[in-house]
């Protein structure tokens, strides 16, 4: 049995990160065991049924790595300084310590970028170029490794192939079914948000649609989330509800049920197109419209988004009369092609 530590931006909360989590030790294989670093080892080990330790342990980390043949970053978008100038230095410093204390280490399903400092694309490129294997999401991170000699396995990301739980939640609620998935962001502004609440409070007068509100990271996006919700009911009570789910298998199960999902997260996207729902997206990050444009589905750059709220509910009732079935071949597809990632493991 081989002792492996997985690393990356678990335990925090965020679901999209838990779901990357989930996949990786699906795909493992069965001679792996794994430790995940974590924000918080004990809701881990509840959630994944898998040991954990604190990520921020000095001396625990190198305990862990003493006792480990391979060190794997776990998905995502863990080398990138858009958000926090730590990131790099944070993940490179754990690979490279990693890779100084002989462990085989290994970059899982990355998403590389944006790295807009020197220092960050140092850190990077070293800690890439050390590794025993890479695989990446899209081909964008793939092009930035070539530029620095790294070769890699390019996939879709890993979560197209997480196994979800269905979740009969829905009792006697009648279609269509929206779930919005939104999280907080500097060019979200209040008059964006507002002009997105009335949208969806149009949708609802016009298609009598149920709006489900999906905080994935709740210590970030519950209150948006709670502010369209109390905004719906003001004009359409008992037609929308917020539903917070920690269990990355079960929070995709959720869109086996639902007609159309507008969303501004990455994995929400991911996990509402795998499970035969029809997508909208309102775009943030270069991520997010690469999924766009990949899936061909409709949405908006969040800095561009209309004033007008009416021209996004047009856009989102016309989704409604599409249903998923355009899309379907292309989602299989991602779903098989993400398998690939597994083949690394091996």
């Amino acid at each position: 049995m081989r002792r492996a530590v997985l690393c990356g931006y678990y335990g925090m909360g965020n679901g999209g990160d838990e779901a990357l989590l989930a996949t990786l030790l699906q795909m493992l294989p069965k001679d792996i065991q794994p430790l995940v670093l974590s924000a918080s080892p004990k809701a881990t080990e509840n959630l994944h049924q898998v040991e954990a330790s604190d990520r921020y342990s000095v001396f625990g980390l190198i305990k862990e790595f003493k006792r480990s043949e391979l060190f794997i970053w776990g998905g995502g978008s863990l080398m990138q300084d858009a958000t926090s100038a730590r990131n790099p230095i944070y993940y490179g410093g754990l690979m490279g310590l990693a890779q100084g204390m002989g462990l085989q280490t290994v970059a899982w399903a990355q998403g590389v970028g944006p790295l807009k400092r020197k220092l960050s694309q140092s850190i990077a490129k070293r800690a890439f170029q050390g590794c025993t294997a890479v695989s990446v999401r899209d081909r964008h991170s793939a092009e930035l490794l070539a530029n620095w000699q790294v070769e890699s396995l390019v996939a879709p990301d890993p979560v197209w192939a997480l196994d979800a739980t269905p979740m009969d939640i829905y009792g006697d609620i009648a279609s269509p079914l929206v779930a919005v998935i939104l999280r907080s962001h500097p060019a979200l502004t209040s008059c964006r948000l507002a002009t997105i609440t009335e949208a969806l409070q149009k949708l609802q007068v016009q298609t009598n649609a149920y709006i489900l509100l999906v905080p994935f990271q709740p210590s970030q996006d519950k209150a948006i989330a709670q502010a369209i919700c109390e905004a719906l009911n003001d004009k359409f009570p008992q037609h929308s509800q917020i539903i917070i789910q920690k269990d990355p298998r079960k929070l995709k199960g959720i869109f086996r049920g639902v007609d159309l999902a507008i969303a501004m997260r990455l994995h929400g996207l991911i996990m509402a197109a795998a499970e035969g729902c029809q997508c909208s997206a309102i775009s943030y990050d270069p991520k997010v419209s690469y999924l766009m444009e990949d899936l061909g589905i409709s949405g908006w750059e969040l800095d561009n988004l209309p004033d007008e709220a009416q021209l996004l509910t047009d856009v989102w009732i016309k989704d409604l009369g599409n249903g998923g079935n355009a899309i379907a071949t292309r989602i299989h597809q991602l779903k098989k092609q993400a398998l690939i990632h597994k083949k690394l493991l091996n």
